[in-house]
């Protein structure tokens, strides 16, 4: 096999050091090899860096390992053109398993070419991601905290959750800080209730007569300073991410256009796959990569499952969401197709599929910079009139119904 690259290099990283290899020599030739161990430190990846500088090198080859691999990737980037591989797919032959032979092997494969690039987004959009993936574990963190504030109020016997459909609103909030203090009486609690919330009285005054002690006043202090202490980060984080979201205006406002898309899924997907599209050959290479379609395996001319592999999870956690918000909206393609796919396939396939539309539309919407085009409820029966009249003729005759039917006059 040919040679490609006459000067790169292969990365063996680890959390404490660095091994490196320089593979050197003409595509016809055989390559003299050097290898080098460094550290993990800023000054120690610099000194990598100068290093292969020195050197000439041209192309610089690593293993996706962990997150140790972002500090060696941010300090050469630059530098050098980089290649970060699926560590699944270059790994050594089974063998002899070395820290030197796993840098080697790498750089064999890098000078010939056989290592498929991940995609690594641009810092800025690196940046977005930090932002909206910290923002989902503190949306998560919350509502974990909530239900176990919920659960300590069933085991004192507070029903709040019963009757009021928000604890946590501004009611609901009232009554669990009067429920911290401890003075006053479920009467006098429930008058706190505002709006709507006021009809249900009596049914509220109920509902806070428990057998609520010192322990889980305490208990109910501590989890409500947790919980506003965390919607204040994620208030804090929402500034920061409009901020960071300014040059991508454009592109927000083309998100926002699809069904069940809000800002935060509209950031989301940019964080996750940028705004540049040149980095996927097509649509249907950026489903793939973000396992948004059916998977492929087929042997001996038979294919044996379908299932959507393992892939990027936030990005498909936004588009299913998405999906499932898509479903809910009047009057939409998507949410007929969702209703459609649903009675067939059930609520989970029904989802995947449309967040699979969701982000083939990002993906044509930011190439193209054209509004989203509703095509409305109605067109999958436009499609085929015949074969939609025809199934509809046949469930009313399934009926016990005498139908026939004629075009209409103009």
């Amino acid at each position: 096999m040919d040679a490609i690259v006459e000067r790169c290099a292969g990365l063996d990283v680890h959390q404490a050091t660095v091994v490196a290899c320089l593979n050197v020599g003409a595509a016809d030739a055989r390559p003299t090899k050097e290898v080098r161990t460094f550290g993990a430190t800023l000054p120690d990846l610099e000194d990598l860096r100068d290093w292969l500088t020195a050197n000439g090198c041209a192309l610089v080859a690593m293993e996706s390992t962990g997150v140790y691999w972002k500090p060696v990737h941010a300090v050469l980037e630059d530098h050098f053109e980089m290649v970060v591989g699926n560590a699944h797919h270059i790994k050594n032959v089974p063998g002899r398993k070395t820290d030197v032979k796993d840098c080697d092997w790498i750089s064999d494969l890098a000078r010939h070419g056989l290592i498929a690039k991940s995609f690594v987004p641009p810092r800025p959009i690196r940046e977005l991601r930090d932002l909206t993936r910290y923002r989902c574990k503190l949306v998560q963190a919350t509502s974990a905290e909530r239900n176990r504030l919920l659960k300590l109020l069933e085991s004192a016997n507070i029903k709040l959750s019963s009757v009021a459909s928000d604890v946590f609103g501004v009611s609901g909030w009232a009554m669990l800080q009067a429920l911290v203090e401890g003075k006053q009486s479920p009467a006098e609690m429930a008058q706190l209730a505002r709006r709507r919330l006021r009809r249900k009285l009596p049914e509220l005054q109920r509902a806070l007569t428990g057998r609520l002690e010192e322990h889980h006043r305490f208990l109910l202090g501590v989890q409500m300073r947790r919980i506003e202490a965390m919607e204040a980060d994620v208030a804090e984080l929402d500034r920061r991410l409009r901020e960071k979201l300014a040059p991508y205006s454009r592109e927000m406002r083309l998100l926002r256009q699809i069904p069940g898309v809000d800002w935060v899924i509209a950031a989301t997907i940019i964080a996750e796959i940028g705004v540049d599209m040149s980095a996927f050959h097509s649509a249907e290479h950026l489903a793939s990569w973000a396992t948004m379609c059916p998977g492929s395996y087929e042997s001996a001319g038979k294919q044996r499952g379908g299932r959507t592999r393992k892939g990027n999870v936030h990005l498909k956690t936004a588009l299913v969401m998405a999906a499932n918000a898509a479903g809910k909206t009047k009057g939409t393609y998507l949410a007929d197709k969702y209703r459609r796919l649903k009675a067939r396939r059930g609520a989970m396939r029904a989802a995947v599929a449309i967040g699979h539309k969701i982000l083939v539309t990002a993906y044509r919407m930011m190439v193209t910079g054209s509004d989203y085009k509703e095509l409305g409820e109605g067109y999958l029966d436009q499609l085929n009139t015949h074969r939609t009249a025809g199934n509809l003729v046949r469930r009313l005759r399934q009926m016990g119904y005498d139908v026939q039917i004629a075009p209409k006059a103009a």
